[in-house]
């Protein structure tokens, strides 16, 4: 079923559960993350992603061709390893001219930009952002990000903020974008990090109220601004199962009680599918392990420890899971395996899954074509047959 064609005015835009898939009525939404840098895993493996602009559209277009809900980028401006430009961790294409490309490139999955704020001025990121959602058709979606990574802060001339100021400087940055994309008229603000001068911005987005916010905030202050603001926050799903419902409901728990919203509840796993689950346990040895890239790993861990205010033995206790996944969690096995996980997942509260494979085209196409079939049998997902409207049951 094809959309219907947008036909309100731009100032006036439509609700986005008409446009944006996040909003569809599957119990268990998907998507793919980090296609416009290397992916998640840090290996050596010579089929290891690589941004091409090619491989970044087939990609989009196997996702998109899935019925996908999300195609999610990361945004950094250096590698792992300082003094490495041309490491593989370094070579990422901006998120908002990736998304704009995808944008054109797609017609159904939404296009989320991953974007620092203590780069990116709000009206900067105001108009690229609804350009994007026009392109898209309002698929666009931004994940906001308060900035930790002191060595590309400081190629900016933008100091690392203490951990609690940061996330004042982003809740005023993100007040300041949807007073941007929603007043009508010009506006005067002064806060504590930005001052506007009748500041507006044309046009403003498709989706009304505003654009899906994502948010990954994992520190205590983390969680409030990202159930406070998020239409979608993310958990590291703890290694026992049982604490999984716990996890997912202390963050709806909080948006609900405190902020009187709701929001959606996603994670990010790693997929090693394979015809057996000894092959599958076998090539994730061969890439995570034997092949790892440890010397990146430690060097992200290094900065993480330093700067994101994570303690050191859960660095420490995540260095496979880094190599594989970026410390996600870690799906491997058969396709009954990574669709038994999944269920598992959904029947805990989780509503949708950041997706990523050490080859996006091999890994996306076992996927559809093994995985997403038992997903839809066990209810999880309805049968997508080309372009659907978001909100279909």
């Amino acid at each position: 079923m094809i959309p219907a064609p947008i036909t309100a005015p731009l100032a006036e835009g439509v609700d986005r559960e008409r446009t944006n898939p996040i909003y569809n009525g599957n119990k268990l939404k998907l998507g793919t993350f980090g296609t416009n840098g290397k992916g998640t895993a840090n290996t050596l493996v010579p089929e290891q992603y690589r941004p091409t602009w090619a491989n970044v559209v087939k990609a989009a277009q196997l996702t998109d061709s899935a019925g996908l809900e999300a195609i999610v980028s990361y945004a950094h401006w250096k590698g792992h390893e300082l003094g490495k430009p041309d490491h593989p961790s370094a070579v990422v294409l901006d998120p908002y001219t990736w998304a704009a490309g995808l944008a054109q490139a797609t017609k159904y999955s939404a296009i989320f930009v991953t974007t620092h704020a203590p780069v990116i001025h709000p009206i900067t990121a105001a108009k690229q952002s609804s350009t994007i959602d026009l392109i898209s058709g309002g698929r666009f979606g931004l994940n906001v990000v308060a900035g930790w990574n002191r060595p590309e802060l400081e190629m900016f001339g933008a100091p690392l903020k203490e951990h609690e100021e940061r996330y004042k400087h982003l809740d005023e940055w993100l007040h300041v974008l949807k007073r941007l994309w929603t007043e009508s008229d010009e506006f005067d603000y002064e806060g504590t990090f930005f001052k506007i001068i009748n500041g507006s911005s044309r046009p403003q987005p498709i989706q009304k109220p505003n654009p899906p916010i994502m948010n990954a905030g994992g520190s205590e202050i983390g969680r409030q601004f990202a159930a406070k603001h998020g239409d979608m926050c993310f958990i590291q799903a703890s290694d026992d199962p049982k604490a999984w419902p716990g996890q997912v409901a202390s963050y709806k728990d909080l948006a609900r009680e405190k902020y009187n919203r709701e929001t959606q509840v996603w994670m990010l796993a790693a997929v090693v599918q394979r015809e057996t689950r000894a092959e599958a346990e076998a090539y994730l040895k061969r890439y995570a392990v034997e092949l790892a890239d440890l010397d990146s790993v430690d060097a992200s861990n290094r900065l993480r420890m330093e700067n994101a205010k994570i303690r050191p033995d859960l660095l420490e206790g995540m260095r496979f899971r880094k190599a594989a996944g970026a410390g996600g969690s870690i799906l491997v096995g058969t396709a009954d395996d990574v669709a038994s996980n999944l269920q598992a997942f959904a029947e805990a509260g989780i509503d949708g899954v950041l997706l990523s494979w050490v080859d996006f085209a091999d890994g996306l196409t076992r996927f559809q074509e093994e995985v997403l079939p038992r997903l839809e049998r066990a209810g999880l997902r309805r049968p997508f047959s080309g372009l659907q409207k978001a909100t279909a049951a």
